[in-house]
């Protein structure tokens, strides 16, 4: 009785480091052909960056495709548009539908100041049964002030990006000067070497000549600021295929730029009849876009740069220092960015 209870004793601890040793087996197996939680865990995408854009929409058409693009771009939270340099009503009623059509009328539009020039401008026919009362997100009769509640409510740093004259940004800051504390700017501005046309001759470029006084409160206001010049913005066309997959997309908002920019050289007595149907005007603003999301593809360099009172953008080392686009390292790669992000990738 005595031999028999040792055996099934030493049975049962036989069975027993059996089974540990086969789990421990099992577990090691298990661990080897499964990547661990921390392997298999995927570094977080960096949250969208908030962003406002204040723009002369309605005059050039480049403020069109910069738009399409700031909403073909998914880096970027839009959060506030606002149209700048009078035609408020006019600017008002373009940014709204095009954001309808889009999709995105959780954006609120923001009518700027009351300023001159008044009436309507090139784009005029694509919005002129449009009723701004109907759009379904919010209009702020006093975008200046959305934009200043904007930036101070925000709880992380607000990207102003600004492609066209500013008074509204200068009555931003002098409503309330601590926004450059909150937001940097980011805007389409200046001539530093290089004139209109690659003239080596820097002239005074339109956004800034505008309004020379409201961009010097702009310049000289302590925040972070990048823009892209005459130096960088003036090369960018789109020709032969690149313009030709815009052109010819079915994606709603490519074919909304394409019908804005139909309308506007057909405006224009002096575009060539053919102008919409072969290549895109000069893109300026779209540079600007781009500067907000990632500057890898452009030359860029700290200035000090003084805004004078005839509009010139000046070297000044004694300035406040910006982050300016002075060249391009591969014109053609933002070129093809810049296409996929609007008709999509082949």
């Amino acid at each position: 009785m005595l031999r028999q209870a040792m055996n099934n004793a030493t049975m049962k601890t036989s069975l027993a480091l059996l089974f540990l040793q086969t789990t421990a087996l099992c577990c090691s197996l298990l661990a080897f052909a499964l990547p661990s939680a921390a392997a298999e865990k995927k570094p977080a995408k960096p949250a969208p960056t908030p962003v406002i854009l204040d723009t002369d929409i309605g005059d050039d058409i480049d403020d069109t495709w910069a738009l399409g693009l700031l909403l073909k771009s998914p880096e970027l939270d839009l959060k506030l548009v606002v149209g700048d340099r009078g035609q408020a009503q006019y600017r008002a009623r373009l940014l709204a539908k095009f954001l309808e059509r889009a999709g995105r009328s959780d954006v609120p539009v923001g009518i700027g100041l009351d300023l001159e020039p008044r009436g309507d401008g090139r784009q005029a026919a694509w919005v002129k049964d449009y009723d701004l009362k109907k759009y379904p997100g919010k209009v702020h009769v006093d975008g200046v002030q959305a934009l200043i509640d904007t930036i101070m409510k925000s709880r992380r740093p607000v990207t102003l990006i600004c492609i066209g004259p500013v008074p509204n940004i200068a009555e931003a800051l002098k409503r309330e000067p601590h926004i450059a504390q909150r937001a940097q700017f980011v805007g389409m501005h200046g001539s530093v070497r290089v004139g209109y046309g690659g003239d080596k001759k820097p002239a005074p470029e339109w956004n800034v000549k505008c309004d020379p006084k409201a961009c010097q409160a702009v310049f000289t206001a302590p925040w972070s600021m990048t823009i892209t010049p005459l130096d960088t913005c003036d090369r960018l066309a789109l020709t032969s295929d690149k313009y030709r997959r815009v052109r010819d997309s079915s994606d709603r908002i490519a074919a909304d730029i394409i019908a804005n920019y139909r309308l506007w050289a057909a405006a224009d007595p002096k575009s060539p009849a053919d102008m919409a149907d072969t290549r895109s005007s000069t893109l300026f603003d779209t540079v600007a876009i781009y500067l907000a999301i990632r500057q890898d593809l452009c030359g860029m360099e700290k200035l000090g740069i003084r805004v004078t009172d005839d509009g010139m953008t000046v070297i000044d080392p004694k300035a406040r220092e910006v982050n300016v686009a002075t060249s391009w390292k591969d014109l053609s790669a933002f070129e093809d960015f810049f296409v996929d992000r609007l008709a999509g990738k082949r």
